[in-house]
């Protein structure tokens, strides 16, 4: 599925607020006329979007067969245009969204240049100074393995662990202005794409410099990474499971 963050306050279900979990959970019933309980691969924040996040339930108790391909209709056009469910499958007894993933792909996009774009201010954090992509990029090298990232995380979860493996992280530059930061890991912890977006922005303005992020990682203290890019520029993309075929973006 995919959605547009900016109404939500988080995919999790709250009673309190409208969160995506909670709008897709309502039609799910509505359409079924069964409760259902869901499960995410990724847990994304406030404002952050998604095109590639994979979402599980258990549909044993249902009565009859389930007919997919009139559930997603029926759910486009409760939730859309916020909400989009882009597919549905049955999967293998005993599937979960989250557990059964191998990797994330997160994506932000920062458009950097003077002016700002109506249409791209939704989607991107605009930053009106220059900046060093090559000094940004070699920012990127040491985040590539198992680290603990407390530096770059808002807080710890349930487990208390914040060590996460990173296997490709890089910027792109897209032209035009726009440039890209691209990260896949196992999993990732609160806030930490966009505290390395915002520490990273900081090298690319000449605040920090590439080598100090070895250090950042290194004293596992969120004080001394940089503050957190706007929601709004992240974009859960990709979700990877272990048969390759079965990564969904």
């Amino acid at each position: 599925m995919a959605y547009d963050g900016a109404p939500f306050r988080g995919f999790a279900p709250n009673r309190q607020v409208r969160t995506v979990a909670g709008d897709l959970t309502v039609a799910l019933e509505r359409v079924l006329g069964h409760r259902v309980v869901l499960t995410c691969a990724g847990r994304t924040d406030a404002g952050v979007h998604a095109w590639g996040q994979v979402v599980s339930f258990d549909a044993s108790g249902l009565p009859g067969t389930l007919n997919l391909v009139a559930l997603q209709r029926s759910l486009i056009k409760l939730l859309s245009p916020s909400i989009v469910v882009r597919s549905v499958t049955e999967a293998e007894p005993g599937f979960d969204a989250r557990r059964w993933a191998t990797a994330r792909l997160y994506r932000y996009t920062v458009l950097n240049r003077p002016v700002p774009d109506p249409f791209l201010a939704s989607t991107s954090w605009h930053v009106e100074e220059r900046l060093d992509l090559r000094a940004m990029q070699l920012a990127c090298d040491p985040l590539f393995g198992e680290h603990d990232f407390s530096s770059f995380c808002r807080k710890a979860p349930d487990n208390g662990s914040l060590i996460r493996r990173v296997v490709a992280a890089g910027w792109l530059d897209l032209g035009d202005g726009l440039v890209r930061f691209d990260i896949e890991a196992s999993s990732f912890c609160q806030q930490m794409v966009r505290a390395l977006v915002g520490t990273m922005v900081d090298v690319g303005l000449g605040k920090r410099r590439a080598g100090d992020m070895s250090g950042v990682l290194r004293a596992c203290d969120r004080s001394q990474a940089g503050p957190p890019a706007p929601p709004h520029g992240l974009c859960l993309w990709e979700v990877r499971y272990p048969d390759a075929s079965n990564s969904v973006s």
